[in-house]
């Protein structure tokens, strides 16, 4: 029995309608052997060499910046315990069904997001535009931050850090005002880093430190793309694996630390009162989509290496478990350090205080609210001693003595940034050897954002190469010029007012875009190819059906939840004018500040550029197809979807014949899957990489 002839490609292959299944096989073996299968760009597509190499690179893209600076943050903010729980339950109801989805998709289609929404209807290809567009902007700020990172890192190797004391005015021969007014840490960060503006009217110039950081840090991202998956996954070996003997090392020490006890306590304990707040569930929501990398397209893109029958269900359950088991250390890392910090601040403050008293003892003072405890040795007073004190007669004593309240100081949270480049290094500052430390903790951070800058630049580049033969045939020239656009729009954020645009891209160019694009993905497969298409699928492709309450969580759940997120984003966004968070060198302080018009205008732009795809490529498939009525316009979106490879086709016949279970699904000779069994990988048999240098020079 014959297979029905594949249509063209986009690259303009054809099969040849006399082909036999024997004739394939024997295109498949002669694949095997090292040459290069003729029918199509599925046949030439690269694979993951094993399965570990394709979940490190997932998790790798998942696990980022976010899981140690976010997480902890929202985490300390809302709730503590509460937060967590509601976070679980987010994910096992809406993160994980969204996460297997587009694993399914990816790996069942086989190509980049572009590819996979146009597979699923025509009149949704924008979806993966909009996926690239949020990729790119995502990628523009990104690497900022590693850039960032690649700075402390340098400043590392010095004793003592550059951060752990104020500077001495070389005319007053004072101490810096700005510093005095803040923390060393604050002014290193504000002021030596950044050299901030008071606001983002003032653009101030170039930071040239940091452009030369941020040269690097994409040139690193170019040298680990270049080769596409074939070079980046091999980094993703220590990138992904690196930051995880950082995070547990640092909890090994911070454990040991005075104060851990007490942040591991004001991390857990629950205030389940939190949950009555609607911005609370918004912001969990938010942190679940954020976590997995849903809309960026990458998640679709490296599954999309994956062989056929890989079980992608495993997996979306197995990265989702050590994304947020990831979340959980890097929280632990983080409220061990902060009780640290903390208690060593209210210690501070209780020594200073009893020095006070002390003052007060020289001049004769002796009233009926004199301490109990020994004032001449501030080792021996403990927290709970003084704050009994001070509860009873701290009003008696005057505005000179004050309150050392240790939940208090753990409550001043740090926010993104300030968590890692204030609070961290403020707290690391105290640690014997701190170079070491410090080195050890900014190299952990730059290892985080590569490996999630990887996924992200793989969200751009699979599906331009998937969809554009002339760019496919051009890798490395792509990659190139890519990484050369990023840097250049990226010299944005390396004026001195870049921190304030680097806060508007993170906060609005992903988010609302990213929402929206999901809206459409989950609507895509739950109504517009259906559910139980989509299922069948799944069935065909892993040999076992998923469970059937994936097609309620799809078509109902998942997509009004994400639908009651937009508007809840839409809302605060409509009763709450945008602000920033600008350092005031004057006062030595953070301050809140409205966007002026033309930063709104900006912020509009950027949603309205990520989203904008959608809809125009809706309109251009309608009037595309305006013309062929409706048994035309059916028939254009079958061939259409024919293009890409589908994963049930040979399964529906090998149900209703005898066949050679050697031939490929879709009568393609992928000869390097199905040999290996279900879950081995291999990369497919490609031209050497001189030959490929040799196209790209063309």
């Amino acid at each position: 029995m014959e297979k029905p002839p594949l249509p063209s490609d986009e690259e303009g292959t054809r099969m040849g309608e006399s082909r036999s299944e024997t004739e394939l096989l024997d295109l498949g073996v002669q694949g095997t052997s090292g040459g290069v299968a003729s029918s199509g760009d599925a046949d030439d597509r690269p694979a993951w060499d094993s399965k570990l190499q394709y979940v490190l690179a997932q998790v790798g893209f998942s696990v980022g910046l976010g899981n140690v600076w976010r997480f902890p943050y929202l985490c300390h903010q809302n709730g503590g315990g509460a937060f967590m729980v509601l976070y679980v339950m987010l994910l096992v109801v809406v993160g994980v069904p969204l996460f297997f989805m587009e694993l399914a998709a990816g790996q069942c289609i086989r190509q980049g997001s572009i590819g996979v929404w146009k597979h699923i209807s025509p009149k949704l290809a924008g979806i993966g535009y909009s996926s690239c567009m949020v990729c790119f902007f995502v990628a523009l700020y990104y690497n900022v931050i590693i850039a960032w990172s690649l700075f402390y890192m340098g400043n590392s190797f010095q004793y003592p850090l550059p951060w752990e004391q104020c500077p001495i005015n070389m005319t007053t021969n004072n101490t810096v005002k700005e510093c005095l007014g803040s923390s060393p840490t604050s002014y290193f960060w504000f002021r030596k880093a950044l050299d901030i503006t008071d606001s983002i009217d003032e653009s101030g110039e170039f930071n040239p430190i940091m452009t030369g950081c941020l040269l690097a840090a994409w040139a690193i991202v170019c040298l680990a793309m270049i080769k596409g998956i074939k070079s980046s996954a091999k980094v993703m070996y220590f990138s992904s694996v690196f930051p995880y003997v950082v995070l547990f090392i640092f909890l090994v020490r911070g454990l040991m630390l005075d104060g851990a006890k007490e942040g591991i306590a004001y991390m857990f304990y629950p205030k389940i009162e939190i949950w009555a707040e609607v911005q609370v569930w918004r912001q969990a929501a938010t942190q679940v989509f954020f976590a997995l990398g849903l809309g960026y397209g990458s998640v679709i893109a490296y599954s999309s290496y994956n062989p056929i029958h890989n079980n992608c269900h495993r997996d979306a359950l197995m990265v989702s478990c050590i994304n947020f088991m990831t979340s959980v250390l890097a929280s632990l890392v983080v409220f061990v350090v902060l009780g640290f910090r903390a208690k060593n601040i209210v210690l501070n403050c209780i020594t200073q205080n009893l020095g006070l008293l002390n003052d007060m003892a020289t001049h004769g003072s002796n009233h009926h609210w004199w301490p109990w405890f020994n004032m001449s040795d501030p080792a021996s007073v403990t927290i709970p001693d003084y704050r009994e004190w001070y509860h009873h007669y701290g009003s008696q004593v005057g505005t000179n003595i004050t309150d050392c309240d240790l939940d208090e100081e753990m409550s001043k949270g740090v926010e993104g940034t300030g968590l890692a480049f204030i609070a961290f290094t403020e707290a690391m500052a105290q640690f014997p050897a701190s170079p070491f430390w410090s080195t050890l903790f900014f190299l952990m951070l730059l290892n985080l954002g590569m490996s999630t800058m990887f996924g992200t630049m793989q969200g751009i580049l699979t599906p331009l190469m998937d969809n554009f033969s002339l760019l496919g045939r051009h890798r490395t020239m792509l990659t190139v010029c890519s990484c050369a656009l990023g840097f250049v729009i990226g010299l944005l954020f390396t004026q001195r007012s870049g921190n304030y645009f680097v806060t508007m891209f993170d906060d609005y160019s992903a988010t609302l875009p990213l929402i929206i694009v999901v809206v459409f993905e989950t609507f895509a497969v739950a109504w517009v190819y259906g559910a139980d298409r989509f299922l069948d699928d799944i069935e065909i492709m892993l040999k076992w059906r998923p469970p059937v309450l994936y097609k309620y969580l799809w078509k109902y759940v998942c997509l009004f939840a994400m639908v009651g997120l937009l508007a809840a984003s839409l809302l605060r966004m409509v009763f709450k004018r945008p602000t920033y968070t600008a350092w005031n060198h004057t006062t030595a302080s953070e301050t809140t500040l409205e966007y002026p018009g033309w930063a709104l205008a900006m912020l509009a732009m950027l949603i309205l550029a990520a989203t904008l795809p959608v809809p125009v490529g809706y309109f251009h498939s309608w009037l595309k197809n305006r013309g062929m009525g409706p048994e035309g316009e059916l028939a254009g979106q079958e061939i259409d979807r024919e293009r890409y490879t589908k994963c049930n086709s040979s399964d529906a016949l090998d149900s209703n014949s005898q066949h050679t279970p050697s031939v490929e699904d879709d009568g393609r000779p992928r000869a390097s899957f199905l040999p290996l069994g279900l879950d081995h990988y291999r990369l497919l048999p490609q031209q050497e990489d001189v030959e490929e240098e040799e196209e790209d020079t063309m």
